[in-house]
């Protein structure tokens, strides 16, 4: 059973320099699921994680979890567009985590040596995280984040600035952690990765989801004429 899910937004509005960035959102969640968070730039999508995330403090409105917030931090992680590299080697990066549970040095070096092969930077342990490469460092994002095995893993455009390989990778990468049940919920601009990853999509538009629906409905059905207008790459406002 979920300890997060599910996950109700209550009139959630995010504010700042009193400029409404995203709200009021009304939205629940259930435990599984990829949702893809898409809309034109500007429509709020990172905020939008970061509000459910608690890194961004809501001005109005409630988000309640399934279980206290306090517990809900600890079984969710983040990954940004531009991960933030620790001056530590790749083992290092992967370690760090799980030593701040709790876990002595060698099982957090074990497990954490896992964690590098898993995502292809096996051969890559000691070098400093600092010297790696754009896709090298998204996947040591992702794996530093995965390493805890959170429930849920928010993704802010993850691939925005990769190439095509590093994107397949990312993408292999986030469905193995979907299969193994890793709740995920991802902001992108690429709409040929939503309809790989979805299982659901929210559209958003000026701050405000404009619409909730499932992938296949989204992609494949009668989305709303902003929406499809979205997907025709006509400007939306």
């Amino acid at each position: 059973m979920s300890n997060l899910f599910p996950v109700t937004l209550e009139d959630a509005t995010l504010r700042r320099a009193g400029k409404t960035l995203v709200g009021p959102v009304n939205l629940e969640l259930q435990a599984k699921g990829v949702t893809i968070v898409i809309g034109p730039n500007g429509a709020g999508k990172t905020s939008l994680l970061r509000m459910m995330h608690g890194i961004a403090r809501l001005g109005e409105g409630s988000i309640h979890w399934a279980c206290p917030p306090e517990e809900a931090r600890v079984h969710q992680a983040f990954v940004f567009q531009q991960p933030i590299m620790m001056r530590r080697s790749v083992l290092g990066n992967l370690a760090y985590p799980l030593r701040l549970t709790g876990q002595s040095r060698s099982e957090a070096r074990d497990r954490a040596t896992r964690a590098a092969i898993e995502v292809g930077l096996g051969d890559m342990l000691e070098r400093p995280a600092t010297y790696l490469s754009g896709g090298e460092r998204q996947k040591l994002a992702l794996a530093r984040a995965l390493v805890t095995q959170p429930e849920l893993l928010f993704l802010d455009e993850p691939c925005a600035s990769l190439d095509g390989r590093a994107t397949r990778e990312i993408e292999e990468i986030l469905t193995r952690a979907a299969a193994a049940g890793t709740r995920l919920i991802m902001s992108t601009h690429d709409m040929g990765q939503a309809r790989r990853l979805a299982t659901e999509v929210l559209f958003l538009l000026n701050g405000n989801i404009h619409e909730h629906s499932s992938a296949e409905t989204f992609f494949g059905g009668t989305p709303s004429p902003q929406a499809q207008a979205f997907l025709n790459g006509d400007i939306v406002e």
